[in-house]
């Protein structure tokens, strides 16, 4: 199998089968902004689909949920997005690019000290060391809400969904018979005015995250940690992902967020250059802190109509000294005791996770002098599962083949095609990850068989006109 070195291939395949486009092409495009075509957006679906079997419906200790985009101000001044969600930037001299200051290489390339900025290379003019001082960028998009002057307010796009699942955590636990351990699973979009944005879909302004906060009782914290962190290895491992292209980053004490006990990053090989190592997931113990700011924050409330609804102005309320015993504290009726619970997240991005099992798939091979393109994608992710293809458009062939492609239909994702040679189709077929291609031809009309061809194998096989639906069925395992 060949190995992939450039972005560039994928990005061109995206297009050409109709996977990613620039979003307002026409128009010129927008930065940092993407559409999924019509493959994309059935392989970004069964990606999410595939989270959400694995985290939801395969366990019986986590619960989903769909909170707003638009919430509240004060769940952003209580989480701490409001005061602390900003990234440092500088001004190239030079150029006047703005760039986070993190993202800043030295002469040599290595990272360095990321204060010092002398030794820096602005990354859109190449000059050494011509930087402004650092400043805050705020990376949350605001919007107005209200009918009139006087009764408008300016909120926040969520740039996170961690924060609706928090701010539910009361009402879950009221409405079902979920008890601590347990977690609430969300799959939404978040939004970021990122500065520095980067390598196709890998970080975009607008994107969907797939996060779990796991609410486990203080002192079992670290025992989930561990077993949350080896469960969302295995999903990506489990879908295809070599193991090789897959690795755990620890962070250091120094740059965890401020809400985490922990963190660990499951990061992939991505082709931006060489090959370089991303993040894919992070996994966070995040104690207490979330549920304990929002009991502070409910009890600012009143704080933050005296200042005019300004939450810079807000001061949270001080804890009191009963906070374990509050509003969004659990108590344990077999132990007899309240406690506010410790959470450990897995945070995935679903377009980050649909880029990397788009490069995991790609493969380049030389057949019969040629090259064939082909995504190895596993079953569960493949946009579509079968096509089916008459050999010739004359001899009935058309219906029988219409007829089978309307009975998958049911079970899977099925594609009719009749346009061109079958090479040709197959090799469509192969660019767009299809499993298996059934070709209706002249065995068809006398011994009721059609052909499977496999795509990774390229083998055909003879199978029944009426097993074939069966035969797809245990192949794709449904």
């Amino acid at each position: 199998m060949a190995t992939l070195t450039k972005l560039d291939d994928i990005v061109s395949l995206a297009k050409r089968r109709g996977f990613i486009f620039q979003s307002s092409e026409i128009y010129g495009g927008l930065a940092s902004c993407y559409d999924y075509g019509p493959l994309g957006v059935e392989l970004k679906n069964n990606v999410k689909r595939a989270w959400w079997k694995s985290v939801v419906q395969m366990r019986d200790d986590i619960v989903g949920l769909d909170s707003s985009i638009l919430m509240h101000p004060m769940i952003w001044k209580a989480s701490g997005h409001a005061d602390k969600f900003a990234d440092l930037i500088s001004e190239c001299k030079k150029c006047h690019s703005r760039t986070r200051v993190d993202q800043l290489k030295n002469k040599n390339g290595s990272e360095g000290d990321v204060n010092e900025l002398s030794n820096k290379v602005c990354p859109a003019c190449s000059s050494v060391g011509q930087f402004t001082e650092p400043m805050p960028f705020k990376l949350m998009f605001e919007t107005q809400m209200g009918a009139n002057a006087e009764d408008t307010m300016t909120l926040y796009l969520r740039p996170e969904t961690a924060q609706g699942i928090f701010a539910n955590f009361r009402n879950v636990l009221d409405s079902t018979r979920v008890k601590v351990p347990f977690g609430i699973a969300q799959i939404g979009k978040s939004f970021r005015n990122e500065v520095t944005t980067k390598a196709f879909i890998f970080r975009t302004r607008e994107f969907e995250q797939a996060e779990i906060e796991f609410f486990c009782e203080p002192g079992t914290d670290e025992q989930w940690y561990e077993t949350w962190k080896a469960a969302r290895f295995a999903w990506y491992t489990d879908l295809g992902i070599k193991a090789d292209n897959l690795r755990f980053r620890e962070h250091d004490a120094d740059e965890l967020a401020h809400y985490a006990k922990a963190c660990t990053d499951v990061e992939y090989k991505f082709p931006f250059g060489s090959g370089d190592w991303q993040e894919l997931e992070g996994i966070a113990n995040r104690a207490d802190y979330d549920l304990r700011q929002h009991q502070r924050g409910m009890r600012s409330m009143n704080a933050w109509f005296e200042q005019g609804r300004d939450l810079m102005k807000v001061n949270l309320v001080d804890e009191a000294e009963d906070y374990h015993k509050g509003p969004l504290s659990f108590y344990d009726d077999q132990k007899k005791k309240h406690y506010i619970p410790y959470v450990i997240e897995p945070s995935a991005g679903m377009d980050r996770s649909t880029l990397a099992f788009l490069v995991d798939a790609y493969d380049e091979e030389e057949v019969k002098g040629q090259t064939r393109n082909v995504l190895r994608f596993h079953p569960a992710l493949a946009p579509t599962k079968v096509a089916v293809f008459p050999l010739v458009k004359k001899e009935g062939m058309p219906d029988i083949a219409h007829n089978i492609t309307d009975d998958l239909k049911r079970y899977v994702t099925a594609f009719y095609d009749e346009k061109g040679a079958i090479g040709r189709r197959y090799r469509r077929q192969d660019e767009a990850g299809t499993p298996y291609c059934i070709t209706v031809d002249g065995d068809t009309l006398a011994e009721k068989t059609v052909t499977v061809r496999e795509r990774d194998s390229m083998e055909q096989i003879k199978v029944s006109v009426d097993q074939i639906k069966g035969y797809i069925r245990d192949k794709l395992d449904m």
